[in-house]
């Protein structure tokens, strides 16, 4: 955990994860039983995922609600008394999305709207949003979906709200639900064959640690409406089979099928046209937002394009770098060590 000295600002607090049985949700759950938060409520529609976690932390600050963001009325009762949000659900897998575009737009956008409405009427001090790369120039219905939950999020600076809203955004977090590593893993110690859609295809890699990082820092520093994009090394998927391969000593079986529907060759974090509000931090950047009237006669701002950092501009790895940094995680490592 990078920001240790943040533990106190959590103190007393209530603090309500939405998703928060999903891959970040848990990660997030196990840094928050470190601190001195008198309640952690986990809203998500799993019972079975919520049981596993209840039996995973046995914390007793920890409080289950069966809650669908799509619903308002479940979401403001699920986040009555709450001190801070992070809003974690979603419907993050592209081709489902792309096959079920409204149902992406009725959890993506519409529950995200809920959280935020709910979040303004129970007087909630805080609410973080995660967000995506997908979400910059978005090409597919995932994206669109997270694009508009920024806007709707970000715009709460036009509305004098008291609730401080602001955006994280990263890009593929390693060994989250729907990650391909664990799968590559998996079919290269077995001998079978992996379907790779194009080996130059770059992503962002990033732990779910650093993902905890990026929301607690944004938790703690962000202003209505910033967004916070963390910064992260990339690597193509040749590179990412090659990394497999060093650490299992083994050569992998690979078919070139072509990329799925609405996928990008390269990820981008943050758009030209955003870099020109952006402050570089370390390890992230933090984009103010746009706040302008309509008059546009008297405007000082020049919102340059500067410049834009995506997944193939950024610090690429090689296969020794990427195993590396691949051993380091549980994940990881727990097939090395029963292999």
């Amino acid at each position: 955990m990078k920001f240790e000295k943040y533990l106190n600002y959590f103190e007393g607090k209530r603090i309500a994860i939405t998703g928060g049985t999903g891959s970040f949700g848990s990660e997030f759950v196990d840094f928050l039983t470190t601190t001195q938060a008198s309640e952690l409520r986990i809203l998500s529609r799993d019972e079975s995922k919520q049981d596993l976690s209840r039996m995973r932390f046995e914390d007793d600050r920890l409080n289950f609600k069966i809650c669908d963001v799509r619903d308002f009325d479940a979401v403001s009762r699920g986040l009555k008394d709450i001190d801070f949000v992070f809003h974690a659900a979603a419907l993050k897998q592209v081709p489902a999305c792309e096959f079920n575009a409204m149902e992406a737009v009725k959890t993506n956008i519409l529950g995200s709207n809920n959280v935020i409405n709910a979040s303004v009427d129970n007087n909630v001090a805080k609410v973080v949003m995660l967000s995506t790369d997908k979400a910059v120039q978005p090409v597919n219905a995932m994206g669109m979906s997270k694009a508009m939950m920024e806007k709707i999020a970000v715009g709460q600076v036009f509305l004098d709200s008291k609730t401080i809203f602001s955006v994280t955004r990263y890009g593929n977090v390693m060994g989250s639900r729907g990650s391909v590593i664990p799968i590559f893993i998996d079919k290269i110690i077995r001998g079978e064959e992996l379907l790779v859609t194009d080996p130059d295809m770059t992503r962002f890699m990033m732990s779910l640690e650093e993902s905890v990082d990026l929301v607690v820092y944004a938790l703690v520093n962000s202003l209505q409406g910033e967004l916070l994009v963390q910064k992260a090394p990339a690597a193509t998927l040749e590179v990412l089979i090659k990394a497999l391969e060093l650490i299992f000593n083994k050569k992998a079986k690979v078919r070139i099928i072509g990329p799925r529907h609405a996928e990008k060759t390269h990820e981008v974090l943050l758009s030209s046209e955003e870099s020109g509000r952006a402050v570089e931090l370390d390890g992230f950047y933090k984009v103010s937002p746009d706040t302008r009237g309509l008059d546009y006669s008297n405007s000082t701002s020049s919102l340059v394009k500067d410049f834009e950092f995506n997944s193939s501009n950024t610090l690429m790895l090689n296969p020794a770098e990427l195993a590396a940094l691949l051993i380091t995680l549980p994940f990881v490592s727990k097939y090395i060590d029963t292999n």
